[in-house]
């Protein structure tokens, strides 16, 4: 129960932070049409949240540990858990989203580039998820799987127009291969509780490969080699940027406790 509970919210944080991250652009986009789409895909992406974090809470508050310990939200022993608590009232180590989508948004080839790595994944993995044996799991993955192709499409189609664009766009495209590609070897090395639910994300590693691998060469983008990779995230040890994106996040609800609109 505890690996797949650790692992229902390693889904429900990436997401959460991903949206968080691109929901910084918000009038602020190069173009009104583009500005609406990134906004569109960061109401996917928290939907796709809520629906891990409300499972989430579910398992924990049915669980007989969940009810003789304090919930992660930190409320105190035998409190309801809810998908406000989990996405509000954790703390910084005991989030597990990947350190790919808490990276900044830099420029936006940087954010493009980002949604793109992790979209493409995030497809493969969704793909996979639809067959699990968890029946609520594998719901909510054939649900967001809908959103998740748009997301690749999308995302694919200005990671081509920025790369084989003007040289400003290239180079442009080339250092944000370099900030965000470190990062990208995390999303298939398995945490512990992804090994308990026998769950395998390495075994997605070649099908993205060739995804990219496609992509850059026809964009004219180069595919780096012998990078170190980046890892941590899924564990709870984050970048020093997730700190200043949960500050933001959860200011509301720590202010102003139980807070309803």
């Amino acid at each position: 129960m505890n690996a797949l509970i650790d692992y229902i919210l390693h889904l429900a944080d990436t997401t959460l932070i991903l949206s968080q991250r691109n929901s910084e652009w918000c009038g602020h986009g190069p173009i009104l049409e583009q500005d609406i789409a990134i906004t569109n895909i960061s109401l996917d992406l928290l939907g796709q949240s809520r629906n891990f974090y409300q499972y989430a809470a579910q398992l924990l508050n049915n669980s007989t540990e969940g009810n003789k310990t304090p919930s992660p939200g930190g409320e105190g022993v035998g409190a309801e858990v809810t998908e406000d608590s989990l996405a509000y009232l954790r703390k910084e180590r005991e989030y597990k989203n990947l350190l790919l989508v808490e990276q900044p948004n830099g420029d936006w080839g940087q954010t493009i580039l980002r949604q793109y790595l992790f979209s493409q994944y995030q497809y493969l993995l969704f793909e996979q998820l639809q067959h699990c044996s968890d029946e609520q799991l594998a719901a909510i993955a054939a649900k967001s799987i809908k959103e998740t192709r748009y997301h690749v499409r999308w995302s694919s189609e200005w990671v081509l127009r920025l790369g084989d664009g003007t040289g400003e766009s290239h180079a442009r495209m080339l250092k944000a291969i370099d900030e965000l590609w470190r990062y990208t070897g995390e999303m298939f090395m398995p945490a512990s509780y992804e090994n308990s639910l026998n769950i395998d994300p390495a075994s997605l590693k070649k099908a993205w490969e060739e995804k990219i691998n496609a992509l850059f060469t026809e964009a004219s983008l180069p595919v780096p080699e012998k990078v170190f990779m980046q890892s941590g995230g899924k564990t709870g040890t984050h970048t020093e940027h997730l700190g200043f994106i949960l500050t933001e996040l959860q200011y509301m609800q720590r202010a102003y406790p139980n807070c309803e609109w």
